[in-house]
């Protein structure tokens, strides 16, 4: 078969310059449980379609078709060589939304969304193209990187506990599939029951999508949403009013000081995604260690070039307040556990990565699918707020090297949450200097978490 490889080689390519492109059946076989699973966790794609309806004002067909063209972008990754599950830029989205809710819905607040993508997207294809992502990062002190991080995990849980918002919409209904999904996520006690139970493992690598489908039970039976009305068919994204009513093609360029006023939105939501960029090489590292049969050639250089060539895509044909974010977590670690398990549960990780994309595109089409999870889609939304609050918070406060940067962090996270990116970063270079003078860059590093080390 074309796809084979030799045991130590990477999976076969086309050479297109820092590209790897691979194609489904020339280069790398479907891998059929990822590809049904991707059929299934498109609800989690469609949780999306609240956020745009709540900040654009769009109907629910238009942001379809914005989920639709975002979930055809997702297939590049794999596509030009990226090994990963690309996802949403989720830890941003509560900034990138205040961001754009400062400004009057309509065309100007569309325009506020459009400058914000499309600077994203360059700025990640210049740094990729250049290989200077890490110096980026790398002059960003690391309490300011801290407060960032943790402050955008405290923007995700305000956006859902704040007065009138999804908790008090759905409060019996979230409580209930957060407590599962914690337990089932994060919990030793259920670490422990995956190992030794096989029903309880494939409970685990289905990721949140067992609490959604539990979640569409649960709320119409508490009475906080209504039953799933299904519909058959084929679903009806609306293109033609999205183009002309919520893109370029119909409001015109913005004008350039909305770039300007983007720049601190744009580093806020950069350092939050950078760090998703080194989670995916250290998972596919442990997977290059576990399977030394394949190769694996994750590039942060290409990876930026793919999400920066997508947020610039769809900031001209959908702008979406999700953005393109370089990795989904928990999916990946999903796929690279499997991939891990040999060749016959896997037999390449681009093809697990990609038929599970694959899977979840054909999912946005089918009607059924789309109408079944359709009334919760504001708690799927709520619940992927906040494990990325959970998971933002842990990882940003690891991210502190002494307890000054802690301190200056804890202010910066809250003004970013109260106030946006452009006073928190702002309060950030005082108190730097304030606190670390000449040492700006530096900072400084102290035992602060070598008890958690030793533990």
């Amino acid at each position: 078969m074309k796809y084979t490889r030799v045991d130590g080689q990477e999976t076969p390519y086309w050479g297109v310059g820092p590209f790897k492109v691979r194609l489904p059946f020339v280069h790398y076989r479907i891998e059929w449980p990822d590809y049904f699973q991707g059929l299934l966790m498109c609800a989690v794609d469609l949780a999306a379609i609240p956020l745009m309806t709540e900040l654009l004002g769009m109907p629910f067909e238009v942001a379809l078709a914005v989920v639709i063209m975002n979930g055809i972008l997702y297939l590049l990754h794999h596509l030009v060589g990226d090994p990963v599950v690309p996802g949403w830029i989720t830890p941003a989205i509560p900034l990138l939304m205040a961001y754009c809710a400062t400004f009057p819905e309509g065309p100007e607040r569309i325009h506020a969304l459009v400058s914000f993508q499309l600077l994203l997207g360059l700025f990640a294809i210049g740094i990729g193209a250049s290989g200077l992502a890490h110096r980026v990062v790398g002059a960003i002190p690391q309490a300011i990187k801290s407060g960032v991080i943790i402050g955008a995990g405290v923007a995700a849980v305000i956006t859902v506990f704040k007065v009138d918002g999804r908790f008090d919409t759905y409060p019996i209904t979230i409580s209930l599939a957060v407590g599962i999904a914690f337990y089932v996520i994060f919990s030793r006690h259920f670490a422990r029951l995956k190992r030794e139970n096989a029903l309880f493992g494939m409970i685990g690598k289905l990721g949140i999508f067992p609490i959604i489908a539990l979640a569409i039970i649960i709320a119409p039976t508490f009475g906080e949403a209504s039953w799933p009305d299904i519909k058959w068919g084929f679903s009806n994204p609306d293109f033609v009013t999205l183009w002309q009513e919520y893109t370029v093609f119909g409001l015109g360029f913005p004008p350039i000081e909305m770039f300007l006023t983007a720049i601190p939105t744009v580093l806020a939501a950069y350092i939050v995604l950078f760090g998703d960029v080194l989670q995916s090489k250290a998972i596919l590292d442990e997977a290059d260690h576990e399977r030394p049969d394949e190769k694996i050639d994750y590039d942060p250089d290409r990876a930026h070039m793919a999400f920066g060539a997508r947020n610039s895509a769809m900031s001209i044909l959908g702008p979406d307040v999700t953005m393109c974010g370089p990795l989904w977590a928990a999916m990946h670690v999903v796929i690279v556990e499997r991939f891990t398990q040999g060749k016959k549960a896997m037999y390449s990780i681009i093809g697990g990565a990609g038929s599970f994309r694959w899977g979840t595109n054909t999912g946005l089409l089918f009607m059924p699918i789309v109408s079944l999870v359709q009334p919760i889609l504001g708690i799927a939304l709520a619940l992927t707020l906040l494990i990325q609050g959970y998971v933002s918070v842990r990882i940003g406060v690891m991210e502190a090297r002494s307890q000054r940067d802690l301190g200056i962090a804890g202010i910066v996270a809250a003004v970013l949450a109260t106030r946006g990116a452009t006073w928190a970063f702002a309060v950030g270079v005082v108190l730097c200097l304030l606190v670390y003078g000449r040492d700006f860059f530096k900072g400084e590093t102290d035992n602060t978490f070598v008890k958690d080390q030793e533990a």
